[in-house]
């Protein structure tokens, strides 16, 4: 059996696997399988005094809702068979975690960080261009956001470039989401997808019957953790377990390799580290142990790995030591090392759903554009001023003054971040007790990502359906 396999094609297994313990028409799954469009494109960009072709995709894989919604990466490795994966991913995970699109992906391929602010700010507008003359972008057809290369910059200038060939589009905020908070993002983007995958994992770790069945005990505090990747989604659900989670960051790789100290690792002291010497080798109180794989093997509680696809294969997954693997990257896992992970008991969180806490947020910020307001703009001051009211009046029955600090905390109304966490903390808990619930009630399912799947099936078949297009 070969190691290696399209990342298309191992998506398509898992669909396939999931959709035999459901009773959708084949013919159905098979609508539901394929991409319904592909857009290949080659524009030339100046680069000095030369010019260079530059290779770019966009995907929309389903349009059983619209808009269609996915990332933009920037990277070397991206092809079709890498963008129509993560398109058909998204429409997955949309289904997943009830957020009503169709699944998208887009791509460029360049390595960023070869080229000029300028220059990449060139490819940028001109890929938008393209996709607005082929229609493949808008807020109520397409809307794109940051994936692997990309950010807030980026959504940036798409949002521009859109708006000079859409003038006067009343909703054309929102034909992109991530962009920075002055240009109408929302507050709490940037960290969405890290801190959907603490909630998550800590969800997954609150069953105790389900601890059980791998040796571990219940709750995120003093559980190990590697994390594979400090790039935004590495770097923020590795930030949020600690502070917030009071797990133990035990290894962490990166491009230039693998660190580990069993005792511990300051991730926010790591990151200044990184950033002042540009490596994260030599960290002080920590042990090189290889490159950026070899974390996949320490010995660790909860793996998480956050960079790229194809990290565990059948070459390395039976050295695999975590009890609980919570797939941060996009198919980091392959579909034939999948099941020899399930024999050695560890539990997987499937990408598809724990890494949704971006396209949930995104959903928020494209809500927020449609709506013209920001969350907790009308209700913030209500809810403070009827707060005050009754705590008011508490005193005045119990004869008792609350202290300051507790009167603040008690009073507040919500913010803009304190309402995005919260939809994003119950859209992760809710998602996972699905995904749990159909696990349990179906004995025939052999794991979490095929019950996710089925889940995602049912959702986006009964969509279908309802269409009127499959009776």
């Amino acid at each position: 059996m070969s190691a290696k396999i399209s990342f298309f094609k191992s998506v398509e297994q898992y669909v396939d696997k999931a959709a035999g313990f459901t009773d959708i028409p084949k013919g159905l799954v098979e609508q539901i399988r394929v991409c319904n469009l592909v857009l290949q494109i080659r524009f030339p960009i100046r680069i000095g005094n030369d010019y260079q072709v530059i290779e770019a995709y966009r995907v929309q894989h389903s349009h059983h809702r619209l808009p269609t919604k996915g990332g933009i990466r920037y990277a070397e490795t991206v092809d079709q068979d890498e963008v129509m994966a993560l398109a058909s991913l998204m429409s997955y995970k949309c289904a997943l975690v009830d957020v009503p699109f169709g699944g998208a992906k887009g791509g460029i391929r360049i390595n960023p960080h070869k080229y000029t602010p300028d220059q990449l700010q060139s490819i940028t507008r001109r890929y938008t261009t393209e996709l607005i003359k082929k229609n493949f972008i808008g807020p109520g057809i397409d809307v794109p956001a940051p994936d692997y290369g990309t950010g807030p910059r980026e959504m940036a200038w798409i949002l521009d470039t859109y708006q000079a060939f859409r003038h006067g589009e009343i909703d054309s905020i929102g034909c992109v989401t991530g962009k920075p908070i002055t240009q109408n993002g929302i507050r709490g983007r940037n960290e969405a997808t890290g801190r959907g995958v603490f909630y998550g994992v800590r969800e997954c770790l609150s069953h105790a019957e389900d601890m059980k069945r791998i040796g571990l005990s219940t709750g995120i505090a003093g559980k190990t953790i590697a994390v594979q990747g400090l790039g935004n989604v590495g770097s923020n659900a590795a930030l949020i377990s600690q502070q917030e989670g009071d797990a133990i960051i035990v290894g962490v790789a990166e491009r230039e390799g693998s660190i580990v100290n069993p005792k511990g690792i300051d991730v926010d002291a790591l990151l200044k580290f990184r950033k002042e010497t540009g490596s994260i080798i030599g960290f002080p109180g920590t042990k090189h142990i290889g490159d950026s794989s070899a974390i996949l093997e320490v010995e660790c509680d909860i793996l998480i790995p956050a960079a790229l696809e194809n990290q565990i294969t059948i070459d390395n997954a039976d050295r695999i030591k975590a009890k609980v693997i919570a797939e941060a990257a996009n198919g980091p896992i392959t579909a034939y090392a999948d099941p020899i992970l399930q024999k050695k008991n560890i539990l997987i969180l499937p990408d598809f759903y724990i890494n949704a806490g971006g396209v949930t947020v995104s959903y928020f910020e494209w809500l927020k554009n449609l709506s013209h307001h920001r969350f907790g703009r009308l209700e913030n001051r209500f809810q403070h001023n009827t707060f005050t009211g009754i705590l008011k009046k508490v005193e005045e029955m119990t004869g008792k003054e609350v202290p300051q600090r507790d009167r603040d905390f008690l009073t507040r109304g919500g913010t803009e971040i304190d309402l995005v966490n919260s939809g994003l903390e119950d859209t992760m808990i809710t998602a996972y007790q699905q995904i749990r619930q159909t696990f349990l009630e179906h004995k025939e399912i052999p794991d979490m990502r095929t019950a996710a799947f089925v889940c995602s099936l049912k959702k986006i078949a009964s969509d279908y359906i309802a269409m009127g297009i499959f009776p």
